[in-house]
């Protein structure tokens, strides 16, 4: 159940009101997105940017996203780089760029490096919130650090609880997973840093060819992006992992089996989970982190979860497995 600490806020103008007043004056507001539940913070604000890594318990070495309105907001807080202008019909929407930061960015959002994380969100409520505090809003995912992304309000309260007295319920996430997160802050190069909703292919049709940094790269330059560390995304439970349509190994114990689609080859046990019905990538990335978390509470020793076949928002959704299997 929630906790009675958690206020919740609805959609009304009257509340979306009351979160842009709690962030322009410092506090914190859990906010839906289009991805995930974000903690907003003032990303100009240095006190209300610490009470965001206070409450999530997250390194400093972390960075921020920085969620503004629009292209005139982001002029603001980054250096804009031409190839932008390719980009127009992914933003508003799921897409991060590391661009150079403007001097008025804390070093806070950025880990003190010289590039920030933006992104133009497509959800009407931040974005209402956006326009009404008048404020660039940094918003790492509403949940401690390292554990699953929450995608519908009772998760941020149930993760959070009194550390996130405001939440404003949203309903659940239309993608499930984070944002894909692109680098464009050495002129000429385009770097893939996490993969997301808005896929590799998609990107490249407009840019042409991106250099994808692979999870070992991704170590070495873990504070340029935030979801850049090994593990990430993790339940408490272990998860190991088997490839799309194989049989997955004999475990020991109690053992929930994680399918991406309906499988006629497998013997049917009362502890297999579909996250689609037809093997829908796309459907299995909306409720990933919904399904993990409902196995995480149930006591499993074990989760086995079904890989994607790694295209499209495939790539996303194995990434987010893939951290999350990592120990």
């Amino acid at each position: 159940m929630p906790s009675p600490a958690a206020s919740f806020l609805s959609s009304s103008p009257s509340d979306l009101a009351r979160a842009a007043d709690l962030l322009r004056t410092g506090h914190c507001v859990a906010l839906p997105t289009e991805t995930v539940y974000g903690l907003a913070a003032d990303a100009l604000n240095p006190a209300a940017l610490a009470q965001v890594f206070t409450i999530k318990g997250r390194p400093l070495l972390d960075p921020l996203i920085v969620h503004v309105l629009d292209q005139a907001a982001l002029a603001e807080v980054a250096e804009l780089d031409e190839r932008l202008a390719l980009l127009a019909g992914f933003w508003p929407g799921p897409l991060t760029v590391v661009l150079r930061r403007k001097p008025c960015v804390p070093d806070l959002v950025t880990a003190s490096k010289p590039t920030v994380a933006v992104r133009i969100p497509a959800h009407p409520i931040f974005r209402e919130v956006l326009r009404l505090s008048g404020r660039p809003l940094a918003a790492p995912s509403a949940n401690p650090f390292g554990y699953v992304s929450p995608t519908k309000a009772a998760h941020v309260s149930d993760s959070l609880g009194a550390r996130c007295p405001w939440i404003v319920d949203g309903g659940a996430c239309t993608h499930g997973v984070e944002s894909t997160i692109l680098d464009l802050s050495v002129p000429g190069r385009a770097r893939l840093l996490r993969p997301g909703p808005v896929t590799l292919e998609a990107l490249q049709a407009k840019l042409g060819p991106i250099e994808v940094v692979t999870r070992a790269v991704s170590q070495q330059i873990a504070q340029d992006a935030p979801g850049m560390l090994e593990r990430h995304y993790s339940p408490a439970t272990r998860v190991e992992l088997f490839a799309r349509g194989a049989q997955p190994a004999a475990a020991v114990g109690k053992v929930a089996r994680l399918l991406l689609a309906r499988r006629t080859d497998l013997p049917v046990g009362p502890e297999d989970f579909y996250l689609s019905e037809h093997g829908s990538a796309e459907e299995g990335a909306r409720h990933l982190f919904d399904l993990l978390r409902q196995l995480d509470a149930r006591g499993f020793d074990v989760i086995q979860a079904e890989l994607a076949e790694a295209v499209g928002i495939g790539a996303a959704y194995n990434d987010r497995l893939t951290r999350a299997a990592a120990r």
